[in-house]
């Protein structure tokens, strides 16, 4: 358990006199707190909101907040609950805890609305990334407001629900503390803060690569007897930590051999490619390991000084060379590489540049199509013409994955969300499932149960939930396919559907095809606070969706689709509609022609005469959706059918 650092605080300690000689002395500090409860907090306002600690067991606990007194008594754990009366928002106030033996005082708390942001890689994603600190950077300059706050929650897993966890408190939106906030998340609070010129408090408990299993509690899982056992194995703490080291291991091995077997960048001619971006498993002898890049820059000789090389993203870890003089280097497949070249390394004519790319898994080398260049002087050199690449040492075998605990049922709930409970709240944001597609059929089952589990445990009734459907991701198809990202996106609007005071957020039109990280978290976060306009601020006349499909008709040959939401049917580009397929009782489906019709669009194709169904952007990634209301807002991806898909009956695998 982690107990609040008192130095954060004002603390004051009641003196007792001594009898001999009546020295004064300090009482050691009593009062522990969780990391939720110090300097800058905010409060949920309009609600009797819970605040919590520890002290001797049997001791009245006295809070004073906003001019009123409060008063309970410390159980025989020594945990004790109140709840204030929060009232309309405001602040900054002064709450004042004590015991018999000492007063604690809390400074600069807020009172408005608190939204309790989770998920994976994309809600974490941050304003310390490359890529988002770049496009971002006016905003991040601009970003000082006491208003907006977030406490972020340390990222771990736990065998067993905790009490506290780590975190270094409450910090104020600005350009010194940006960079730990979840950028989705801090643009829809500034967005809402904006609007509303309430107080935004931000609790930011997120971990990337994970499943939405290990955020759900044990008791939450129970009707999902595919958990079970997993759920017994991380109660066993002996047995998981032997499979966490044998893990480690196996990664030090593959480490060790690629470094051992690694010929280096001068050990074969090379192949050639013309413009850099992945090689092919088909290129060497197996496609995970070193390979080298190679490309001879011709500098001129009035272009002198310092340089910057812009590389893009390299998957997955680079070392890279100028002139044989080592630059830069990284292992974060997401980070943007900008390295600088010391003029003393530049020479007029032609320059080498080396860079040894390391591939753990899926494809490796440079993210295409990216502009690579160099500056010099002011004067920009581009490098995307012809590479040489090599192989320093392939294999077949990829590198053992990291066995991670975190992804465990439950893991991340007890480690980092019943800590939280039940700290009042808004609601809450939910940006996941990239790691659940490929069981996309069980998440309709999956995310309700975590929605229901959650709002359980805060017993807060049902909070407003806003669900961020996954973005457009992955190389567009030629033709018509099943997809899992597509199914995943419907079992987050089959969820929205099933369960009162939910909203669905589209960003269907903002992913990027070759990163799973979309920089454009703006519109995503704006979108987000659209949503919660509806279900947690009950915004009249606002519309805050796109188009929604209601039903369909068939006419003849044609499918007629009825949708809601907004002033109208449009597209982005003025064209048809596009993205729309449509199929016969064979369930073969071909690209379609659509055309809008007042608050419906009619879908046909002269290769299907008697339709069934239409889909929409039902793909991985769609490319190019066009069907938005005339607010501007995109369609959410849709089928009609109701046929199986390539996840249906895939359902977790203990063990794994």
């Amino acid at each position: 358990m982690h107990s609040l650092s008192f130095r954060s605080l004002c603390l004051r300690t009641i003196l007792f006199a001594v009898a001999t000689g009546f020295i004064p002395v300090s009482v050691a500090a009593k009062i522990r707190l969780p990391a939720l409860v110090g300097n800058n907090m905010v409060l949920q306002r309009e609600l009797p909101a819970p605040v919590w600690g520890w002290a001797e067991p049997g001791d009245t606990v006295s809070i004073s907040f906003r001019g009123r007194a409060y008063k309970t008594i410390a159980a025989a754990n020594g945990k004790w609950v109140t709840r204030l009366q929060t009232s309309k928002a405001g602040g900054p106030f002064e709450m004042v805890i004590r015991t018999r033996q000492e007063e604690v005082v809390i400074n600069n708390v807020l009172v408005g609305d608190v939204w309790l942001c989770s998920g994976q890689s994309n809600m974490v994603l941050d304003f310390n990334n490359s890529r988002v600190k770049a496009l971002y950077a006016d905003d991040i300059a601009a970003s000082a407001n006491s208003q907006v706050r977030q406490i972020l929650v340390n990222r771990t897993y736990s065998s067993f629900p905790q009490q506290n966890f780590k975190s270094a408190g409450w910090k104020e939106a600005g350009p010194a503390n940006l960079a730990a906030f979840s950028a989705a998340a801090y643009f829809f609070a500034t967005k809402l803060y904006q609007k509303y010129h309430v107080p935004i408090g931000l609790i930011n408990s997120s971990v990337g690569g994970t499943v939405a299993e290990a955020w759900t509690s044990e008791q939450g899982l129970r009707k999902l007897p595919q958990f079970a056992n997993d759920l017994a194995f991380l109660k066993d703490t002996i047995a998981l930590r032997r499979k966490i080291e044998a893990s480690k291991t196996a990664i030090d091995e593959w480490d060790k051999l690629v470094r051992e077997k690694d010929k280096g960048s001068d050990s074969s001619p090379g192949k050639s490619m013309p413009h850099p971006g992945f090689w092919k498993p088909s290129d060497f002898e197996g496609n995970y390991g070193v390979v080298y890049f190679q490309n001879e820059i011709n500098i001129p000789a009035g272009f002198t000084g310092d340089a910057k090389l812009f590389l893009g993203q390299i998957d997955d870890a680079d070392i890279t060379w100028f002139n044989g003089t080592k630059v830069g280097e990284s292992t974060n497949r997401d980070a943007v590489r900008n390295y600088v070249v010391p003029a003393a390394l530049i020479k007029p004519g032609i320059n080498s540049l080396t860079v040894r790319v390391l591939n753990y898994n899926g494809t490796g080398g440079f993210f295409p199509g990216k502009s690579l260049s160099i500056e010099i002087g002011g004067n920009l050199l581009l490098l995307n013409d012809e590479w040489k690449y090599k192989d320093g040492f392939v294999t077949k075998n990829v590198r053992p994955g990291n066995y991670g605990p975190n992804n465990l049922p439950s893991a991340l709930y007890n480690a980092m969300i019943a800590p939280l409970v039940p700290y009042g709240i808004k609601g809450m944001l939910w940006y996941q499932g990239e790691y659940n597609a490929s069981r996309a059929a069980e998440y309709r089952q999956l995310l309700p149960a975590l929605v229901t589990d959650w709002r359980t445990a805060w017993g807060q009734g049902d909070f407003p939930v806003v669900i961020q459907q996954l973005p457009n991701f992955k190389s567009p198809r030629d033709n018509p396919a099943d997809s899992e990202w597509a199914e995943l996106r419907e079992a987050q609007a089959k969820t929205v559907a099933s369960l009162p005071d939910m909203a669905l957020s589209v960003a269907i039109d903002i992913g990027e095809a070759d990163d799973i990280h979309p920089v454009n978290k703006k519109d995503v976060g704006y979108r987000m606070a659209l949503a919660a306009q509806k279900i947690a601020y009950h915004q009249p006349g606002t519309v805050t969706a796109g188009p929604e499909f209601q039903k369909m008709n068939i006419r003849g040959e044609r499918i007629e689709l009825a949708f809601g939401q907004g002033g109208g049917l449009t597209t982005t580009d003025g064209k048809a509609p596009t993205n729309f397929a449509i199929a016969g009782a064979d369930r073969k489906f071909v690209w379609a022609s659509a055309k809008i019709k007042g608050k419906k669009v009619i879908v046909w194709s002269p290769d299907v005469k008697q339709p069934v169904s239409v889909r929409y952007a039902w793909a991985d990634n769609p490319g190019g959706c066009n069907l938005v209301n005339r607010e501007g807002l995109p369609a959410s991806p849709f089928r009609t059918d109701d046929w199986p898909g390539m996840t249906e009956g895939k359902l977790y695998q203990p063990g794994k």
